[in-house]
């Protein structure tokens, strides 16, 4: 982007909306974290399975909850990039657009790497304090240090990977002097990677556990 440039017109709205609403996608992660930890805490879990549920289905239906977050999250970005964009300039156009989708990813893998959590930790205080600090703070850390000493792989960790698919749309030039050049196509086969990673393992472990 040229210094100048108004992030919150078209085209540079899409990318800018959506990156400034990755901020808040712990919200999201955070409901379903205690979606997840209140049925182990009321045990209904236990009776939907009792009820007829299958293990895979009940699983499944919680991973098509995490969807169905991201999906409304991609959605409500969307209205608020038209809301920002036709306010700013009626100039409308899809350049950029393609970031909603790269937002999409971001959010569904925010959305299962919380459902991961809330299925390996069970109890709500405990997975969230624990899904805090490694957003915050663990996975700032070590990405920072593998950047600094590894040739830039910490970009490529769990939730980095999915942050890197959207840069600050502004500054481009003097951003593209700090840092190397994205490499969409290995970040989105590393957060395509992920999501089934986490589907499978979120699967397996529900349904070998202990309800």
């Amino acid at each position: 982007m040229i210094v100048g440039a108004r992030p919150y017109a078209y085209p540079l709205v899409w990318q800018m909306t959506s990156y400034m609403s990755s901020f808040l996608l712990f919200v999201p992660g955070l409901m379903m974290i205690i979606f997840i930890t209140n049925e182990y805490s009321f045990k209904t879990h236990r009776q939907n399975i009792i009820d007829g549920w299958s293990r895979s289905n009940f699983i499944s239906v919680k991973i098509i909850e995490t969807l169905i977050f991201a999906v409304i999250s991609s959605v409500m970005v969307i209205l608020t990039s038209l809301i920002f964009g036709n306010f700013h300039d009626k100039a409308f156009t899809w350049e950029n657009f393609h970031f909603i989708g790269y937002f999409f990813l971001q959010a569904l893998s925010y959305g299962l790497f919380a459902l991961l959590f809330a299925i390996l930790f069970r109890r709500g205080g405990l997975a969230i304090g624990l899904f805090f600090l490694y957003v915050v703070v663990l996975e700032n850390l070590i990405a920072g240090i593998l950047n600094k000493y590894a040739g830039n792989i910490g970009r490529y960790l769990p939730l980095e990977s999915s942050d890197n698919l959207i840069p600050l749309p502004v500054f481009k030039q003097v951003q593209n002097q700090l840092i190397a050049p994205q490499n969409y196509t290995a970040l989105l086969i590393a957060v395509a990677t992920y999501l089934v990673v986490y589907v499978g393992f979120i699967h397996r472990k529900f349904l070998r556990d202990d309800l």
